[in-house]
């Protein structure tokens, strides 16, 4: 049975030890993943790229390069999560690709291309500048992936603690095209997760009238 939002909510947590042999069906998996495509994207550019791993012994290798970490290489499927970073720059023709699906006149896309551009030649100056933009992007993606996964009961855990260099090296990525933003395993739970700790709404918030 599908879980309301707020049940998806509730049963959300960072996942810690995941059920070895219990598998994610093909269309809970398409469910999670389609989630992350419908996600936003700064200008709608959608930059964010998933690797989709569900081999062992490409997974326990990935673990010895995120601080043994048992739910990189115990889970159902251990989702990579890159962002692009030559399709990000305004030399790319990819900008002008995505701006050309838009069901708009040429005045209006060239507006936009121009707009982008602009931000480009202000803020994403170097490979680094453009890793932090885009994964930004990535996360408000992985945001919806969990939320999209817990509706389902389907456990995450979202991780950034890994050698980066060592993770792309692995991966035989070309860094110039892709780079890893982050490690995010899913699954089902081994055990009962403890109670969640957050702050109040009344600490988190401050309303302006």
């Amino acid at each position: 049975m599908n879980k309301t939002f707020q049940e998806a909510m509730d049963f959300r947590h960072a996942c810690k030890s995941f059920q070895e042999e219990k598998e994610i069906s093909k269309e809970n998996m398409d469910f999670i993943l389609n989630a992350a495509r419908l996600s936003p994207s700064s200008y709608g550019l959608e930059f964010t790229k998933y690797l989709l791993i569900k081999n062992k012994d490409l997974k326990e290798k990935i673990k010895n390069l995120a601080m043994g970490q048992e739910q990189v290489s115990i889970n159902s499927s251990l989702l990579v999560v890159l962002v692009a970073i030559e399709d990000s720059k305004i030399s790319s023709p990819t900008p002008k690709d995505r701006f050309n699906r838009l069901e708009v006149n040429k005045e209006i896309k060239s507006m936009f291309l121009d707009y982008y551009h602009s931000y480009v030649k202000e803020h994403l100056n170097n490979d680094e500048q453009i890793l932090a933009w885009t994964s930004k992007q990535a996360y408000l993606a992985v945001g919806n992936i969990m939320t999209a996964a817990a509706t389902k009961g389907i456990d995450s855990c979202a991780i950034e603690g890994f050698n980066k260099k060592e993770v792309e090296k692995l991966l035989n990525l070309d860094t110039k095209k892709y780079q890893v933003a982050l490690l995010l395993p899913l699954g089902y739970r081994k055990n009962e997760q403890r109670e969640s700790l957050r702050l109040p709404l009344s600490e988190l918030v401050q309303y302006i009238d």
